[in-house]
């Protein structure tokens, strides 16, 4: 049987991202590690502050007609030393694993660390993992701090991206199956409607495309209305689709309370196959009533999350403005778009255990399902902002003249498609956010919630873990100053499927 060795050497064993590179911009907590190895050997690289290790990549394949692969690693505190070694599967199964190699990261850029803290809580141990960090460019005085970074659970920054801010806030940044990470850059002023960028751990990008690259898109496709932007969130799907949420305007005739021409802005998902081609268009125009205007209008439905639903096909559409989660037909592509149902207040839904139309969530963030199953009976989580809660049956909202004061809260729902029932299972009422904000259910059970700009805090972001209680506690918490965050996360790590 022919024996492969196995070699590390490109510049230097283990390297900084831009050894050999003068154009490439380094990150100085990102090395490069390179094994020689036959096309379809694997290779995983174990790292961490001793030889214990204790983190690794994802696997890296070396591609066919190639004969040598570099994992990128990433993970790592600044101005510290890591032992790495890289352990290969080859083509027959055989495994080699490396001889111990060392590596030390460099400084953050100067003047660039948000100001934020990390309390645990005495007696709590936090999940293991990063909190993936997105912030906006922030005041006058935060203008040049980072905005996209990950820190462990000690609140150390063991990863960031630096970029022209002027494109805008992440709207969101997600983790790809290919261990890059693909952002959409939302609110700009240099390039106004959005940036959708695929970079690696380094910052490199890999591909980008702006809305005017999607209207030719649409417009190729045979379609005549424009997007405006893409904002607030996308899809990546199993089979290598791209689905966009975008807005768009159309203009309307003597609505009622609305006299004369209105311009009325509306959403619209657009899925892209892998070579960019448009394959299946939704929009609210078509399937909702444009009467139907709970709050700021002519900001119509305000969507900020699609969720797909992998036991049907079928998609989940979060609105703001209308305070709905939709089910729409999409069926993997081939749906029609229909609507099958619509939770919240006036929705299809009834709501147990409860009274009033107060017990609604209204004007919500980043519905997500959280159970194993996404059909029947399921789990909805999602941060309630609540502007503009409904109290009670004459339709008098919070914050209005003698009303109580508007709250929000990280919150769980148990959907139950069958019965159309719906069931508040857990939330944590808490300080009014405006805007932004999430809520996971972590593998624990326990809640990661970004309750952006608190009332006490409305410049900043406060971002926690709790137990799923009766009476949460708070086990870690990360209050940022001077920034919003639109939507952090918690991450198993920095590669996909992958535990640290």
């Amino acid at each position: 049987m022919k024996k492969f060795p196995l070699l590390v050497a490109i510049c230097s064993t283990v390297f900084l991202f831009s050894c050999g590179n003068s154009s490439t911009p380094a990150n100085p907590l990102v090395a490069q590690y390179a094994v020689s190895a036959p096309a379809g050997s694997s290779v995983v690289v174990q790292f961490g502050p001793d030889t214990n290790y204790g983190m690794t990549t994802s696997p890296v394949v070396v591609p066919d007609g190639e004969n040598s692969v570099t994992v990128e690693v990433a993970g790592m505190k600044a101005q510290s030393t890591y032992h790495m070694r890289a352990v290969t599967t080859l083509p027959d199964s055989t495994q080699k694993t490396d001889s111990d190699r060392t590596f030390t990261t460099g400084a953050l850029p100067a003047n660039v660390a948000p100001q934020y803290t990390v309390t645990t809580t005495q007696g709590m141990t936090p999940s293991p993992g990063v909190e993936l960090v997105g912030l906006t460019p922030g005041q006058k005085s935060a203008a040049n701090n980072l905005t996209i970074f990950a820190l462990d659970p000690a609140g150390n920054i063991i990863w960031y991206y630096q970029y022209d801010y002027s494109l805008g806030l992440a709207e969101p940044i997600k983790l790809l199956p290919n261990g890059h990470f693909l952002i959409v850059l939302y609110v700009g002023t240099s390039v106004p409607g959005g940036i959708v960028r695929e970079i690696d751990l380094a910052g490199n990008t890999i591909h980008e495309f702006n809305v005017d690259t999607l209207n030719q898109w649409l417009s190729t496709a045979g379609y005549t209305w424009t997007a405006n932007s893409i904002h607030h969130d996308f899809l990546y799907l199993p089979n290598g689709h791209l689905l966009l949420l975008v807005n768009s305007n159309k203009d309307f005739t003597n609505l009622t309370g609305y006299p004369g021409t209105t311009t009325v802005l509306g959403d619209s998902i657009v899925d892209l196959d892998p070579n960019y081609n448009v394959t299946w268009v939704w929009s609210t125009f078509d399937h909702l009533d444009i009467n139907r205007h709970p709050m700021l209008f002519p900001d119509w439905t305000h969507s900020n999350a699609l969720v797909y639903s992998q036991d049907d096909g079928n998609l989940l559409l979060s609105m703001r403005h209308q305070s709905w989660v939709i089910k729409i037909d999409y069926e993997n592509g081939a749906g029609t778009g229909d609507i099958i149902w619509k939770l919240g207040y006036q929705g299809d839904f009834t709501l147990l255990n409860s009274t009033s139309p107060a017990d609604w969530f209204s004007a919500q963030h980043d519905a997500n399902i959280a159970s194993p199953n996404t059909t029947g009976d399921f789990q909805l989580a999602m941060f309630d902002n609540g502007l503009n809660r409904v109290l009670d049956t004459s339709g008098t909202t919070c914050g209005s003249a003698g009303a109580t004061p508007c709250y929000s809260r990280p919150a769980i729902f148990e959907i139950n498609e069958t019965a159309m029932t719906a069931q508040l299972l857990w939330s944590y009422p808490t300080n009014f956010s405006l805007w932004g904000g999430t809520s996971r259910e972590l593998p624990n059970t326990n809640i990661f919630a970004d309750l952006n700009t608190p009332s006490d805090n409305p410049g900043g972001a406060r971002i926690v873990e709790l137990t799923q209680q009766q009476t949460p506690q708070v086990v870690w918490e990360l209050d940022v100053n001077g920034q919003n965050s639109y939507r952090t996360i918690h991450l198993g790590s920095l590669y996909p499927g992958v535990q640290w």
